[in-house]
């Protein structure tokens, strides 16, 4: 069950010997897609890094999974992508499709909270069985994206007249060209119809 106001989210116990961990979301995303493609279950990741690690306020201390401490298990959800209804994907943390940060539009569909040291989406939650769909728009100046740059690691470049955040349990986003998508971090392609499909609940993750 996807988080809820007023609950306790997950558990605390003593990780499994068989824990999984990954340093980056690129990583949580290769243990996720394999298993998706093999019909298996996404084994519990032990996070050691990256945004979803961050948004969750995990540590990079590998001793919290081997001293035999109890930690957070904690439910999150998973982004499914089909891209020009030919190529698919699973994310953990994001997806930002874009040319240039300086101009341009750009979209970043969020599942984790931050993208690097930037605090996107200050109200996204990865187990609110929803994304943050950020978009800039095209018209934004330069001046303008220096300004907002400069407030993301706050997470105060919101509200601004041509920034938008919806949220969103399934969207589609449709862009006037093909453009470069980023995966996780990785470069992915690129694409112009992107279908987004949040998974509630799809795996533990520990912290």
């Amino acid at each position: 069950m996807t988080i809820r106001k007023g609950q306790e989210w997950g558990t605390i116990a003593v990780p499994s010997s068989e824990l999984v961990t990954a340093h980056t979301d690129a990583e949580v995303r290769s243990i996720v897609e394999s298993a998706r493609r093999s019909g298996q279950e996404i084994p519990t990741v032990g996070l050691l890094g990256g945004d979803l690690m961050r948004t969750v306020g995990g540590s990079a201390d590998p001793t919290r999974f081997s001293g035999g401490q109890s930690v957070p298990h904690l439910p999150v959800d998973l982004v499914h992508v089909v891209v020009d209804d030919s190529r698919e994907a699973w994310f953990v943390a994001h997806l930002v499709a874009r040319r240039s940060w300086w101009h341009g539009a750009i979209t970043a569909v969020m599942n984790a909270q931050f993208h690097r040291r930037w605090d996107v989406s200050p109200r996204g939650h990865p187990n609110d069985g929803k994304v943050d769909v950020v978009s800039v728009s095209a018209e934004m100046t330069l001046q303008q994206r220096w300004l907002a740059r400069s407030r993301l690691a706050l997470g105060t470049h919101v509200p601004h007249p041509l920034i938008t955040i919806t949220q969103r349990t399934s969207t589609t986003v449709e862009l006037p060209l093909p453009t470069p998508l980023w995966v996780d971090g990785q470069r992915w392609g690129s694409g112009r119809h992107l279908q987004i499909d949040v998974e509630p609940d799809a795996f533990i993750v520990c912290v």
